[in-house]
């Protein structure tokens, strides 16, 4: 998740105290009482021999919404990789202390540790401009493609849902979904941005095609540990306001629960 250059339909970054519109805890409270459907072993994604390939616009945006299914699938004997289009090195606009070209570098490195956290092996990196990817709409499906073609082909492909509200993860929604059609892969979207700007049953959010990911403890620590690994985007960069954490704690609340959730 990068909070960079944002678009038309795009809300702010996440930054210092900003509560967000709904608290992790009712979030919880009313998945729970709205009883979503299970992503459940019928599903191709939850299949033992899956070979799943995850897509992102930034670092971090795979593992804060998909790391649980990732490790899972790790876990019961599936293969997973990870294609991320950017570097996110836009997160941090006009920083005292770290140049775009490093922060792009650091994130990158960070998603490697990340990844190596849930027990990934594949990851691929692309240079796209964070902030300006709906301007390689083509290029991005093009990669994706080969992507999807790598390790032996991928059966299930999962990219970040098109509605979330920020322009990079439209467009790499977008061209995740487009690709996969092409390749006849499995499709699931996962969202991010969506429960810091959302309420429980808006209408902007397409509900009925949610399906729910319940998460083990071990899982939720492996998830937990991936994402402390984002120690760019966790942690101030200084004490600059520029450089101030884009995922501080009450917004990872929101983000790392023992529940993920998928559109279909």
């Amino acid at each position: 998740m990068s909070g960079g250059s944002i678009g038309n339909g795009a809300v702010p970054a996440f930054r210092g105290s900003d509560p967000g519109v709904t608290s992790a805890r009712r979030w919880r409270e009313w998945m729970t009482e709205r009883s979503f459907p299970v992503l459940d072993d019928d599903h191709p994604a939850r299949t033992a021999s899956v070979r799943m390939l995850v897509v992102a616009a930034h670092p971090d945006d795979e593992v804060l919404g998909a790391g649980g299914l990732m490790a899972r699938t790790i876990r019961d004997g599936g293969q997973v990789t990870v294609l991320c289009l950017s570097d996110g090195a836009a997160s941090h606009p006009g920083s005292p202390t770290v140049t775009p070209e490093d922060l792009g570098l650091r994130r990158r490195a960070e998603l490697v540790d990340a990844l190596d956290a849930l027990g990934v092996a594949h990851v691929q990196h692309r240079s796209l401009p964070d902030g300006a990817l709906s301007d390689h709409a083509e290029d991005m499906v093009a990669e994706i493609d080969e992507a999807i073609a790598t390790f032996g082909g991928h059966d299930v492909v999962v990219g970040v849902w098109r509605g979330d509200r920020h322009p990079d993860h439209a467009a790499v929604g977008w061209a995740a979904a487009t690709a996969a059609a092409g390749a006849g892969s499995v499709y699931l979207e996962y969202p991010v941005w969506m429960w810091h700007w959302a309420s429980p049953d808006d209408v902007s959010v397409p509900w009925a095609r949610a399906r729910v990911l319940p998460l083990p403890a071990e899982v939720v620590a492996a998830k937990r540990a991936a994402v402390a690994r984002f120690v760019s985007q966790v942690e101030d960069l200084s004490d600059d306001p520029a450089d101030r954490a884009i995922l501080p704690p009450e917004v990872l609340e929101r983000l790392v629960t023992d529940t993920e959730l998928f559109f279909t």
